[in-house]
């Protein structure tokens, strides 16, 4: 049995946060071994290299432990498909600032209510969501969302131009790379 922890910030400037989490995490029984860190914004959270190592390094009796659900996951429903993961692994989580413990009958219990709450809450937004568009459609005031890939299609054609990758590009602009690559595929149509 290992107790692994985790640590993320977003940027490489936030070099306290960062510390702050490493103090927590030894504090609740994990090593420099054994703590994993990143600085990664949350946007880019399927490029979490270090995390996906973590949770490929778990096996039966194992703890992973985070300081707050925010530096692991984007939501509580996030949080629980990655709780599904770890469980799959016979592992358990412990996440610091909110006191739940999914290895305890009442850290499961903590843990199954507040995901029932953020599924219920997200049930909630999209059915309000759904409303609003129809009465905003009924109204001719609904437009959908902006293209914000397209809208940056002058800045990604100039650094492309420029030689820089289509991964660089995408970071540059801050956009994904298949926006990229559909833009440059476009603009090669159009031509």
């Amino acid at each position: 049995m290992a107790i692994y922890g985790y640590a993320r910030t977003s940027s490489a400037h936030q070099v306290a946060g960062l510390d702050d989490q490493v103090a927590k995490l030894r504090e609740a029984g994990c090593t420099d071994q054994t703590i994993y860190r990143e600085q990664i914004s949350s946007v880019r959270m399927e490029e979490r290299v270090e995390f996906s190592k973590v949770l490929n390094k778990l096996s039966k009796g194992d703890v992973l432990v985070f300081t707050s659900l925010s530096r692991v996951a984007r939501s509580m429903v996030h949080m629980m498909e990655i709780e599904a993961v770890v469980a799959a692994a016979g592992a358990s989580i412990r996440i610091l600032d909110m006191n739940v413990d999914t290895s305890t009958p009442q850290g499961r219990l903590t843990f199954n209510l507040f995901g029932s709450i953020a599924q219920f809450e997200r049930e909630n937004m999209l059915e309000r969501q759904k409303v609003g568009i129809a009465a905003a459609k009924a109204a001719g005031k609904y437009k959908g969302r902006a293209p914000t890939a397209q809208a940056k299609a002058g800045k990604v054609l100039a650094l492309a131009a420029k030689g820089l990758t289509k991964q660089q590009v995408a970071d540059a602009v801050g956009i994904g790379v298949a926006s990229v690559y559909r833009i440059l595929s476009d603009a090669k149509n159009a031509a």
